[in-house]
């Protein structure tokens, strides 16, 4: 573990467990967990941070699998002076760190439809990187601008055209950490907008497991886009179908579960390892690709080490 790093305003943990710091429960430890004062502080870090050792930026962890075996380098995860959120005319302008639902509020307090956010689980910047979407609509269709800073310490502006969005994709410079963006939405009465939230809020309790520990969707949907929430809707190719219909809805390995309720949510229920999830997931793959043909992709993002000799992927 490295010993010799940048001083900092804000806090340096030394191998510090990151199961704590997922929606999934699990992951060994960081051998730095990095959680910056400000701005200023994480940019000068960086820029006297050994270009050698990596970094890897987590928002919330709610689509996040960290192995068991830990990250090597630094964990930066932003805090309290990354979660501002301002609305001016018909901008919204979030710290990474701001949650998605947050924005999604605030938003319609100002008469301002982001909307499609507020189911999303999440941060701002975990948002922008994965161009998160539901009911139609995603970050690519109201990004303005977001702003970064690079593995060498220099804050860059990053445009839609610069970040590339596809399904569930942006491009982004390697290493480097988002800090904040800013979107424009269409006007709308605050009473309905979160009338229309509540609306798809009970939804969702319907059809998703959301008590349960879970990462959201784990695979993306073969059909490359999300559900619309509208009646002419169809499943062939989404993913949950697929899974379903290869018959693992439920199914299980260890303390991991495939969802009776959403069959493309993977559970931890309980006692479960991050060799136990991922091994059900890539079993689940297996099997549809079998069924149907289709491989499925990863949505949840996997990272880190596995112990050595787990049982895993």
């Amino acid at each position: 573990m490295m010993t010799d790093l940048p001083p900092t305003r804000g806090t340096l943990t030394p191998n510090r467990p990151l199961d704590s710091l997922t929606w999934l429960r699990v992951g060994g430890p960081a051998d730095w967990l990095f959680q910056p004062a400000d701005e200023d502080d994480l940019a000068d870090f960086l820029r006297a941070l050994d270009p050698g050792v990596p970094v890897f930026p987590i928002g919330v962890g709610s689509n996040l699998i960290v192995r068991d075996g830990g990250i090597r380098g630094v964990v930066i995860r932003l805090g309290r002076g990354f979660n501002a959120i301002t609305v001016d005319g018909g901008l919204v302008t979030a710290g990474a760190a701001a949650l998605d639902a947050h924005v999604a509020r605030r938003a319609a307090d100002g008469g301002l439809d982001l909307t499609f956010l507020r189911t999303i689980p999440g941060s701002i910047g975990g948002a922008v990187r994965m161009n998160a979407g539901c009911y139609g609509s995603y970050v690519a269709d109201h990004l303005v601008e977001a702003r970064a800073i690079t593995r060498q310490g220099e804050r860059i502006v990053l445009t839609p055209d610069d970040l590339r969005f596809a399904y569930r994709h942006a491009e982004l410079p390697p290493d480097s950490v988002l800090t904040e963006a800013t979107f424009r939405a269409a006007p709308g009465d605050p009473d309905a907008l979160h009338q229309k939230m509540a609306d798809q809020l009970a939804r969702r309790d319907e059809t998703q497991p959301t008590r349960e520990r879970s990462a959201g969707s784990t695979f993306r949907n073969p059909a490359g886009f999300s559900s619309t929430g509208r009646a002419d809707d169809v499943h062939d190719l989404k993913a949950w179908s697929l899974i379903d219909r290869a018959g693992l809805r439920g199914h299980s390995w260890g303390g991991a579960q495939m969802s009776e309720k959403h069959p493309n949510f993977l559970l931890n229920t309980g006692g479960a390892t991050a060799a136990e999830l991922e091994a059900l997931g890539e079993l689940v793959r297996r099997r549809v690709l079998e069924d149907s043909g289709h491989d499925l992709q990863w949505e949840v993002i996997r990272v880190g080490d596995p112990l050595p000799g787990a049982t895993g992927n």
